[in-house]
Formats: C-alpha cells, sequence, structure tokens
C-alpha cells in the first residue's frame, strides 16, 4: 500500500504558470527584460487578478525563437 498522498504528488507537478519571479529565474534574465520581452510581444503573459503570469507553453515558444533566430 502506498503512503503518498495527494499533497505529496503536487510537489512533481511542473507548474502550467509562472510568475515573473520565476521567470526570470527560468530564464536567467532582469526583470526589465522579463517585461520588455511581454510589451514586445516576443513573450508571451496572462494577467490573473494583478497578477502577470508567464504560461509555460510560452516560455517554451519563446526558447524555440530564440533557438530559430541563432540557426
Amino acid at each position: 500500500m502506498s503512503t503518498t498522498s495527494a499533497a505529496d504528488g503536487a510537489e512533481n507537478l511542473i507548474p502550467l504558470l509562472y510568475r515573473v519571479e520565476e521567470a526570470m529565474q527560468l530564464l536567467r534574465l532582469s526583470r526589465t527584460v522579463i517585461y520588455e520581452l511581454i510589451r514586445s510581444g516576443r513573450l508571451r503573459s496572462v494577467k490573473e487578478g494583478r497578477a502577470r503570469l508567464i504560461p509555460a507553453s510560452a516560455i517554451r515558444e519563446y526558447l524555440s525563437l530564440l533557438e530559430r533566430e541563432a540557426a
């Protein structure tokens, strides 16, 4: 019988949305650069209440864009 609860499994989930601070760490970019990327449309984001959130898919798309531009 497994002793793992639903709460224990939650820490293994990959987030679908990242706060700006988390995106900064993932991409190793400054807050200013992240907001400039959002303003320019190179990095998609959504708003939930007052929070600006960046979908995981938007981070993947941005990385793909960088790879295409480097080729």
